[in-house]
């Protein structure tokens, strides 16, 4: 495995650091003092910096830095995109300064994947500019969704119609100003097999039949102006052209989208636990108490040294599977894809954690964004698949090697 970077890729490195640190970290206080954690998400805006910030990246070439095809992106590997990644985690409003921002990053890899000529003109260009947003409405309310077969809302087909009912929520980003485009998915043919039943749709949020009910909270923070929204849908009729790939194709579609986004999740956690144990390491050493730094008190070496232990073997294994998403594909690297999965953000929760008993009052504040962080990545444990449900995975794939043929042939 080689994980070393094309001089492009550095370039694009040395190039992202610098503007992060110069631009993005700078312009985090004025961001947040322009936000509105309102229940009510129809009076919520983008805070003006976004954009400013915005143009500034595309201006400098780092736009779209996600996408591998050079006709849509910048062309780079996951292996050469992960450590970017790392980068914009850093900073909870990076990577929609840079147009690499989920789920727009799923939907617009859906689109240049399956997304027909009309279908990309329509939808993918605007959000390759960063001139709309859009979500992603899968979960629902009454089943667990963490096995997708349950899902209960419809996608029938009537004439050259595609008519949708159901509900759906958590759909992220729903509540932004800018959302007009939402990925549906739901049961077209209840007969056929498992994993031909769903079908994804396109549809307009303005469509008659969608209603955003509305936004969920996330440990007492709405995401204003992202948001996770409750969306309900009632004889929503849109052309049968809509369809992404075809009628049937929905869990196929799901499982090439989910492969590269869950290496870009770790990857920007793995950038938000550097940072936390940036505030870790300055705390302990800049604080006294009891006459000494808190770095030199009880057992806060070890802390230190243990996350710095923890954040290498997480970046590594998943720099693996990155490498093995290149090389194989995403069903061959499933393993390794859902290790990746759990272990990071719950390496990521502990050294946050640190983090913020390291700073008493103060990590629970908004003086620091450790408190942020924290929400942020436990919900990650969640959405893409609750740990449960890869470790399930996980353990099938091992046990594989030992079935009674492998056995046998042994």
């Amino acid at each position: 495995m080689d994980f070393s970077l094309s001089p492009k890729a550095q370039g694009y490195l040395q190039r992202l650091s610098a503007f992060m640190q110069e631009h993005v970290v700078p312009a985090e206080p004025e961001y947040c003092a322009q936000l509105q954690n309102l229940p009510d998400w129809r009076g919520w805006k983008q805070p003006p910096i976004m954009e400013t910030l915005k143009a500034r990246a595309r201006a400098a070439g780092l736009w779209n830095l996600f996408l591998p095809g050079r006709e849509y992106g910048a062309g780079l590997t996951n292996v050469e995109y992960a450590p970017l990644a790392e980068i914009t985690g850093r900073s909870s409003i990076a990577p929609e300064v840079f147009n690499c921002n989920a789920p727009d990053t799923g939907n617009m890899e859906v689109l240049v994947k399956y997304g027909s000529e009309a279908q990309k003109m329509r939808w993918l260009t605007p959000l390759l500019a960063g001139e709309i947003r859009s979500a992603f409405c899968m979960t629902e309310p009454d089943v667990a969704s963490s096995d997708a077969t349950n899902m209960q809302a419809t996608a029938l087909i009537e004439g050259d119609h595609v008519v949708l009912n159901g509900r759906k929520w958590w759909s992220s980003g729903v509540g932004h100003p800018h959302c007009r485009l939402l990925i549906f998915m739901g049961i077209t043919d209840c007969t056929a097999a498992k994993h031909r039943r769903h079908s994804m749709v396109l549809v307009p949020l303005d469509t008659p039949g969608v209603k955003i009910e509305r936004m969920l909270s996330v440990f007492g923070s709405y995401h204003s102006p992202f948001g996770h929204g409750e969306v309900s849908f009632t004889n929503v009729r849109v052309p049968l052209d809509q369809v992404v790939a075809g009628p049937g194709r929905g869990f196929e579609i799901a499982q090439g989208r989910l492969g590269p986004g869950r290496i870009h999740h770790c990857m920007r956690t793995l950038g938000a636990a550097e940072r936390a144990l940036e505030f870790l390491c300055r705390r302990s050493l800049h604080r006294v108490a009891f006459g000494k730094p808190l770095a030199e008190l009880g057992g806060n070496a070890d802390v230190i040294a243990n996350a710095r232990i923890m954040l290498e073997q997480a970046r590594l294994l998943t720099l693996k599977a990155a490498w093995m998403l290149d090389e194989v594909g995403t069903k061959s690297a499933r393993s390794e894809i859902s290790q990746i999965k759990v272990a990071v953000p719950n390496i990521a929760l502990e050294i946050i954690d640190q983090a913020i008993q390291m700073h008493g009052g103060a990590g629970v504040s908004r003086d620091v964004p450790l408190a942020e962080m924290f929400a942020t990545i436990r919900t990650l444990r969640i959405a893409d698949g609750p740990d449960e449900v890869h470790r399930a995975l996980i353990a099938k794939l091992e046990l594989g090697k030992y079935n009674a043929k492998n056995t046998a042939s042994a």
